[in-house]
């Protein structure tokens, strides 16, 4: 399902090209109807106008020529998102950053302007830049986007000014949004959105766009001063943060101080290990890495290892067969396990040499480097929402609310309380005031010296099982009191928490793509032929990954042709029969090989042909593939 709409254009579009037209000397026969101006527009034999005369260009805040991008990042969250990849190339005679379409969808860009200006951005007015387009055919057609901004202590959105690039004499062409409302330290950001394509409408396939020469302006119009160095960060709710399935979840992580490094292809750059890294590198411990790439590859270098210069997770990239790096869907966060260092380096960490390096097949950025303990990656499911949860507060200070009837309800054995969250130092954890066994910190760890257990956190999400709440509150829910608290030991912000049935989240680091996109109304199935590449991908041990959207959040798959007859797999109670439920989180849906045999045996052969998505409600599969563990 092709989420780009190219005949959407945008009515300020429509009249500019009308205007452009009639401009032009008004030929018999010309039509002026918007329509087909549209039409005449969209490539470029049948553009002969002059390109608008603009304004004198404002100062750039950033221009890219230093090569670096870490504030940039793709946002997949948005309906019919493309997971666009994002690097430094040369256009139009310069440095620019490309914007590159991967699945047809339209694409969003995001730019952390708190990041960039600092207390500055609380100035910002207006924003510039060059953008323009090319097509896989090399010729021109039009397209358009906005600028939204996230603004506030609730990074609020608003939809802003549009841009188009309608002409091929105005490609590129420079765009301008008037913004308001930054707040400084609120990690507040703009997106730059492609969402109309004539090229896809027309069969071409969706465009990619370069952004150069972004102008960050006051009120006065003067050029506000940015650090090019900058790092998008994790602001709540930006997906490039928190598509956390196919990877571990982290306990207790260490974070790689200033850790944030770019390179072109098979280049390496990294730094030298603090010594908290150094014992952090121990036995079930995995090395993550927030990144961006041009091939979505990203895998770890260690030069000075007493063995030998090594490659730890490039798979066959370099043709040596080697492990894979475990990676997300949206490839922007990676994954080394202590294992997989030690299987080319040995167990001894103090013969892996002092420097960690990170390395790519294509121009890459590295934002974060942490190491943490591997841990189950949860997913909620039939989750209860803490109605109206919203609190912050500083380093070592609680804040929270009365729980509500159904979420006192909803905690049960095999259950997880997960938080939504940022703090300084990535911690968070539960607090139960008014417990019978007296004011409890549940999932602190040894932050404040009791040598508990840590919650599961990533920094953007935190989650704390039943069973630790009852380990030290008692397993009588009525006996936790009322309330519910979150702490941490830096100042903190929590935006909502839910609890729900605990499933896991299996990682695998080897994938084999289903091409599957396509959508369906409620209980209605459609999906994909496999392959005999595809059919062989399905083994023990073996997932099938889904990246979809559906308003009830859930989704699962149907073997139409198995020998057994037509079987749903995953579907949990959905349908009354109480069968196993996949794992999701809303935008990632897992089934496992082990799901699928137990309702259809261990022989794959007898699975049939096909494998289809269906949910019980509207839904659409932008993406889903087969992974498994190597």
């Amino acid at each position: 399902m092709r989420r780009v709409k190219g005949k959407v254009v945008t009515a300020a579009l429509v009249s500019a090209m009308a205007l452009s037209l009639a401009g032009c000397g008004g030929e018999s026969g010309q039509t002026t109807e918007a329509t087909s101006a549209v039409e005449d527009a969209s490539s470029a034999e049948d553009t002969t106008e002059a390109a608008p005369a603009e304004e004198a260009k404002a100062e750039a805040s950033v221009d890219f020529e230093d090569g670096n991008f870490a504030f940039a990042a793709v946002n997949t969250s948005k309906g019919g998102a493309d997971k666009s990849e994002i690097s430094v190339e040369d256009f139009n005679g310069s440095k620019a950053l490309k914007v590159t379409n991967k699945d047809g969808g339209n694409m969003f860009l995001g730019i952390n302007v708190s990041a960039l200006l600092g207390d500055k951005v609380a100035d910002l007015a207006e924003v510039r830049f060059d953008i323009g387009t090319e097509s896989s055919d090399g010729k021109f057609y039009s397209s358009s986007g906005r600028v939204y901004t996230y603004t506030g202590d609730n990074l609020d959105e608003t939809k802003g000014d549009e841009w188009s690039v309608y002409i091929d004499t105005a490609n590129p062409k420079t765009a301008k949004a008037a913004v308001s409302g930054f707040v400084a330290g609120k990690d507040n950001y703009i997106i730059i959105s492609k969402e109309t394509d004539v090229a896809a409408d027309k069969g071409v396939g969706a465009q990619n766009f370069y952004i150069d020469n972004i102008a960050l302006l006051a009120a006065d119009g003067s050029t506000l001063v940015a650090d090019s160095s900058a790092e998008f960060g994790s602001p709540a709710g930006f997906s490039a943060a928190n598509d956390r399935a196919n990877l571990f979840g982290l306990i207790n992580a260490v974070v790689f101080p200033d850790f944030a490094v770019s390179a072109g292809e098979w280049a390496q750059d990294g730094k030298d290990m603090p010594q908290e890294i150094i014992d952090a590198l121990k036995p079930g411990s995995v090395v993550e890495i927030e990144y961006q790439s041009a091939t979505g590859n990203m895998w770890l270098v260690m030069p000075g290892a007493e063995k030998g210069w090594m490659r730890v997770g490039v798979g066959d990239a370099d043709g040596s067969g080697q492990q894979y790096a475990y990676k997300n869907g949206a490839k922007n966060i990676a994954q080394v396990t202590y294992e997989q260092i030690a299987a080319v380096c040995g167990d001894d960490v103090s013969k892996w040499g002092a420097t960690m390096q990170c390395e790519s097949d294509g121009a890459w950025s590295v934002t974060s480097v942490k190491v943490g303990e591997a841990s189950k990656a949860y997913a909620l499911k039939n989750p209860v929402e803490f109605a109206d949860f919203s609190a912050s507060a500083g380093e070592w200070a609680q804040d929270g609310k009365d729980m509500p009837q159904e979420f006192i309800d909803a905690l049960k054995p095999g259950t997880v309380v997960e938080i939504s969250y940022k703090s300084e130092s990535g911690n968070m954890w539960l607090v139960m005031p008014g417990c019978e066994k007296g004011w409890m910190r549940v999932g602190v760890g040894n932050v404040d010296g009791s040598g508990q257990g840590f919650a599961v956190c990533d920094g953007s999400k935190a989650y704390v099982t039943y069973e630790d709440l009852a380990k030290y509150c008692g397993d009588d829910v009525s006996k936790w009191g009322t309330t519910m608290q979150c702490e941490s030991d830096k100042a903190w912000e929590v935006y909502g928490i839910r609890v729900g049935e605990a499933t896991e989240f299996v990682p695998a680091n080897s994938y084999v793509d289903l091409e599957a996109k396509t959508s369906a109304d409620a209980w209605a199935q459609d999906g994909i032929t496999l392959t005999e590449e595809q059919k062989a991908a399905l083994v023990k041990g073996s997932t099938i990954n889904v990246t979809y959207e559906s308003e009830s959040g859930e989704l699962w798959i149907v073997m139409p042709e198995a020998e057994k007859g037509w079987t749903r797999v995953g579907v949990g109670n959905y349908d009354g029969s109480g069968s196993d439920s996949a794992a999701c989180n809303g935008s990632v849906c897992q089934v496992t090989f082990e799901q699928i045999a137990a309702l259809l045996g261990d022989d794959t052969s007898k699975w049939g042909d096909k494998i289809q998505f269906e949910a019980s409600t509207p839904w659409s599969v932008t993406s889903a593939w087969i992974g498994t563990t190597k």
